[in-house]
């Protein structure tokens, strides 16, 4: 085979490899599923919907599925149901470092006998909370990470819709 032959052919299968990942950021996927309703508790507490933010609405705009936001009475909870795998859906870390919160690690948090969840600290003035975040599917797929989560429902490891789940609660400050 001759060079220019070879350099084409690997050309070609360098791009059908990255095929999937040419579907742009801004075009939302389409949403196939049906929505199954929101969950009226959690981890055994009844849950209150409250209103999204200006800013939760507008980042919901062509989201692949659905966003709320709920109260047990004691913890908020953003609730995240997705149609499609998106870079739309990110970290709640991140979405705290935009918002200027200082972010402490945390060791991740686990129910007994349950898959981990990746938690963390925030604080900005006196508001300090302790938050946890997962992403999972309905087969058993748990993720801590959104990216992994990413990569496994857009290369076919694991089929949606999927459920992201961000719990925040008040914690004490730490004595100075």
């Amino acid at each position: 085979m001759s060079r220019g032959l070879w350099v084409a052919f690997m050309l070609s299968t360098m791009l059908l490899a990255t095929a999937p990942l040419w579907r742009s950021s801004r075009e939302p996927a389409p949403v196939s599923m049906a929505f199954p309703g929101w969950p009226s508790t959690f981890e055994g507490r009844p849950l209150r919907e409250l209103p999204l933010t200006e800013l939760e609405a507008r980042f919901g705009e062509g989201f692949p599925g659905r966003i709320a936001r709920f109260s047990d009475g004691q913890r908020e909870l953003i609730l995240r149901w997705v149609a499609a795998p998106t870079r739309q859906l990110h970290s709640t870390h991140a979405c705290f470092l935009g918002l200027g919160y200082a972010i402490s690690p945390a060791p991740f948090w686990r129910q007994e006998d349950g898959p981990p969840w990746n938690q963390f600290i925030v604080s900005r003035g006196a508001s300090r909370m302790v938050v946890r975040e997962a992403v999972m599917d309905g087969r058993g797929g748990h993720w801590t990470d959104v990216s992994a989560w990413y990569w496994s429902a857009l290369l076919g490891r694991s089929e949606g819709p999927w459920w992201a789940i961000t719990l925040a609660e008040n914690a004490p400050l730490e004595a100075p």
